[in-house]
């Protein structure tokens, strides 16, 4: 049915931004190392994964260990102990995947407030506007139109512990509205709810000189999206959210008075089980030859997400039995993590030009491409924009904008008083 499609498009295509495939039996020829298997990991809800800012958007998506901001709640809670101001607001919006679609948005709005030297709470709101999309029955008869949208609203808090180290957690509420109640193969569909969390610590080294150049060194960690798994409808399986393991480093090292330089890392993996590859006994019954039962709880589905990598099945053509190429299911699972590096050069606080790329092997998504973009401040006012050039040949994220504002406020007395 054409609504089926529909809906399966719109989550597979913000998933992953390219259509995925269970692994398949491979013909080995000579070099059984070539049958890489396509086996890309889908979730509900991929939008909670997308970068919402511009200074990260900017550096290769990497922002867990990068200074604190207003965008925080979404890299990593922990930070917002470490502002630098009592107030920050962040408003970004990007137009997504304009190679694709025409009306397809990403806005963020989100707010850190210090309540003295060692903690701060944060609140964030994000809507994702999947543009207009038109239902249909099995001969083509239009049902209805209807735009689908998905929002998150999160709440955070984060505790220091010592000078230098964190901890931080957010709740989130979810909701997916992806068909407007549209009956799908004769069930109501309904809209996606769900609840999550994140768990977070953060680690700061004011003192990290290098030579005669004064740094500083931070380590991060997230676990974002540890949260109940999300359904349309009554009578299908429940989808895992996208759980994820965000770990990252960054250094800024001070050239002078007025330049700095910051590089971070960032490396991302998916605590999703990864589908297995099945195959048939001599009765027909389906069975898993390689990997792990993905309809498991939230919990077990974590765990599991570390060692259930199916690997390269290899079918030979002499007609032996199917086997399971040696070391494959490690190297497997070793792509499924995803990397992101950028650099920030930064000049008196005013201007900050940024670089970054980020890597996807090819058989888990094939996002690969690099980032640009600059931010400038004028008083309280700093204004980010970031540009996605994609590496690989028809990828729908090619040419991505992304546009933020934040507003900085050390002491909001203290700022009244100056402009008198």
């Amino acid at each position: 049915m054409k609504q089926i499609f529909h809906i399966s498009f719109l989550g597979l295509t913000v998933a992953a931004m390219l259509t995925s495939a269970t692994p398949v039996w491979g013909q080995i020829e000579e070099d059984p190392t070539q049958l890489l298997q396509l086996n890309t990991i889908t979730t509900a809800v991929p939008f909670l994964m997308i970068a919402p800012d511009s200074r990260s958007g900017a550096m290769g998506d990497v922002g867990v260990a990068l200074s604190p901001d207003a965008n925080s709640m979404h890299w990593n809670p922990a930070k917002m102990a470490f502002s630098e101001n009592e107030v920050e607001m962040s408003m970004s919006y990007a137009p997504w995947l304009r190679a694709l679609v025409d009306d397809m948005n990403l806005a963020y709005v989100s707010s850190v407030r210090r309540l003295n030297k060692r903690q701060a709470y944060g609140v964030a709101l994000r809507y994702f506007s999947l543009g207009n999309i038109t239902f249909t029955d099995e001969v083509g008869t239009t049902i209805r139109d209807f735009q689908p949208a998905e929002l998150s609203l999160d709440g955070g808090f984060s505790q220091k512990f010592s000078d230098k180290f964190s901890g931080g957690f957010s709740a989130r509420f979810i909701h997916s509205n992806l068909t407007g109640g549209t009956s799908v193969q004769g069930a109501d569909s309904r809209p996606g709810i769900s609840v999550a969390a994140d768990l977070s610590m953060y680690y700061v080294n004011d003192e990290a000189d290098w030579g005669s150049k004064d740094g500083i060194f931070s380590l991060g960690m997230n676990m974002s999206n540890l949260g109940a798994k999300m359904s349309y409808t009554e009578t299908t399986a429940r989808d895992f959210i996208p759980s994820n393991l965000r770990l990252g480093a960054a250094y800024e090292t001070i050239l002078d008075d007025y330049n700095s330089l910051t590089f971070a890392l960032d490396a991302n993996k998916l605590l999703v089980p990864t589908q297995p590859v099945y195959d048939f006994d001599e009765n027909g019954a389906q069975y898993i030859f390689s990997g792990r039962d993905p309809n498991v709880g939230v919990a077990t589905g974590i765990v599991q997400s570390f060692y259930d990598a199916p690997g390269i099945v290899v079918e030979p053509t002499n007609g032996d039995d199917p086997y399971i190429l040696e070391g494959s299911r490690w190297k497997e699972e070793l792509r499924e993590v995803n990397l992101g590096v950028g650099m920030e050069y930064n000049f008196a606080d005013v201007f900050a030009f940024r670089s970054g790329y980020f890597y996807e092997h090819f058989s888990k998504g094939n996002r690969q491409f690099i980032t640009l973009g600059a931010g400038v401040k004028y008083t309280v006012f700093t204004v980010d924009l970031s540009y996605l050039i994609s590496t690989t040949q028809q990828n729908p994220l090619a040419n991505t904008l992304r546009f933020s504002l934040r507003l900085q406020f050390s002491d909001l007395a203290e700022f009244a008083q100056d402009k008198e």
